[in-house]
């Protein structure tokens, strides 16, 4: 069996220490096969931050990838380097940032959905370029035959019915062109909730699978990350909540792709 961690709005900053020591402890008693960081590891994208989260997401003995949130990009009041240069703090996760893994029978693709600037007041919602969007799909093109396909984005493409919204900017279209080119699951963060909700698009269903925040900014859900369980072509999400054991699966066990 494959065991995904995957986590997401840590918000160092507004991190929960009793939270983020905890996750630290289950990824070593347990070493899943990779930690998914789906954004928003920091809380106003400062250096110290990003200092903090980096160290934390290295001391955990599992592969990581790290999506770009929209806290991880400086605010409005330093456009300079929002515009200009607004990935120069990354240094201390650079090479976790859009990393793209193969595991066993598993491919983890990025997407990105954060912009600088978008043509709407609240920048914080979800944006699909073309761009990444065409990456996305190359990197599922490329991807072994048979592979579960899972991508990891900041946002939800879609909303989960979560108090949360994430409102993407041509998430649908990007939905579409995901569940045409075969991915099984988008997993994200954002909404600071967890959820799982199977959607059908043509032929295919995608399954849409939010994680908590593990931060003390928590909205209807405690701090919480999903252990997601994969077997052959089957997998469940389970959420994880300030435990040793899981707490509860919001997903049924089902084929990839099923109807």
């Amino acid at each position: 069996m494959t065991k995904l961690f995957h986590v997401s709005d840590v918000h160092f900053g507004k991190e929960d220490p009793h939270a983020i020591r905890w996750f630290a402890e289950r990824v070593e008693a347990e070493r899943p096969d990779a930690v998914i960081m789906t954004g928003d590891l920091t809380m106003r994208a400062r250096t110290r931050e990003f200092e903090a989260g980096g160290a934390w997401l290295k001391s955990l003995a599992a592969p990581v990838t790290v999506e770009v949130g929209n806290h991880d990009i400086p605010y409005y009041w330093d456009p300079i380097r929002r515009f200009i240069a607004p990935y120069t703090r990354y240094a201390a996760i650079e090479r976790m940032i859009e990393r793209p893994l193969e595991l066993a029978g598993v491919t983890i693709v990025p997407l990105k959905t954060t912009a600088r600037a978008q043509w709407r007041m609240n920048w914080s919602k979800g944006h699909v370029s073309r761009g990444s969007l065409k990456r996305a799909l190359a990197l599922i093109a490329a991807a072994p035959k048979g592979n579960l396909i899972f991508v990891a984005a900041h946002h939800p493409l879609i909303e989960g019915g979560t108090k949360g919204t994430a409102k993407t900017w041509r998430g649908e279209e990007a939905l579409e062109e995901l569940a045409a080119a075969g991915a099984h699951a988008v997993l994200s963060g954002h909404v600071h909730d967890p959820f799982d909700v199977p959607v059908r698009r043509g032929d295919w269903t995608v399954r849409m699978i939010g994680a908590g925040t593990l931060s003390k900014r928590v909205r209807n859900h405690p701090p919480a990350f999903n252990e997601i369980r994969i077997d052959g072509d089957r997998f469940e999400t389970v959420v994880r909540t300030l435990s040793d054991e899981p707490s509860r699966s919001i997903s049924e066990t089902m084929d990839a792709g099923a109807s």
